[in-house]
């Protein structure tokens, strides 16, 4: 099983926008098109929770709370248990799932997304999640970097905030710059 995938449908459900239908099934890819295809109504709400439980657990590992991290993954591997099966068509395709035959939509997805980001914290600890540092994104990630040093969810991010802090250096000299002579002009007390 690849648990690092596992762990990535985690991540992709706390970034995904759930405004509708169509949004959830824009969070499956191609590989998992039976889920798009049979995903419904009810299955909405439940993926809402699980996201912002989800985002929970990112928000406690990035701000050192690992007790809390880890009390909210096992609260939700009790909601979304992992009931491994193997699954294929033949001796060239078996290959293993997280839950039983005939599992909904949201017990598939929402098992494989917490025992991934369970496997995950138990492998890296919950310093490995991370919330992007760019204010206007939110987004988080898996912290792959070799040094735990990752900061934004993508090139993107750190690009624009890095381009933003640059503008503000540069905005905060040239006031400066403005202020010293206007200060040297300046009648003597």
């Amino acid at each position: 099983m690849n648990f690092d995938a596992y762990a990535r449908t985690g991540v992709d459900l706390v970034n995904a926008r759930l405004d509708d239908l169509d949004d959830l099934r824009a969070l499956f890819p191609d590989e998992n098109a039976w889920m798009r295809d049979e995903v419904a109504d009810r299955d909405l709400a439940i993926f809402r929770r699980a996201q912002k439980r989800l985002r929970d657990v990112f928000d406690y590992g990035t701000s050192g709370r690992d007790i809390e991290a880890v009390a909210e993954l096992n609260a939700l591997l009790e909601v979304y248990p992992v009931q491994p099966r193997i699954s294929g068509h033949d001796s060239s395709d078996w290959h293993m799932h997280v839950t039983s035959r005939g599992a909904s939509v949201s017990a598939e997805y929402l098992a494989g997304a917490v025992w991934g980001l369970s496997v995950w914290l138990c492998q890296y600890g919950s310093a490995r999640f991370g919330v992007c540092a760019d204010e206007r994104c939110g987004n988080v990630y898996l912290d792959t970097s070799s040094n735990c040093c990752r900061r934004f969810c993508s090139e993107r991010c750190a690009t624009r905030s890095h381009v933003a802090a640059h503008r503000a250096r540069k905005r905060a000299a040239i006031g400066e710059q403005q202020a010293a002579p206007a200060e040297a002009l300046a009648p003597a007390r």
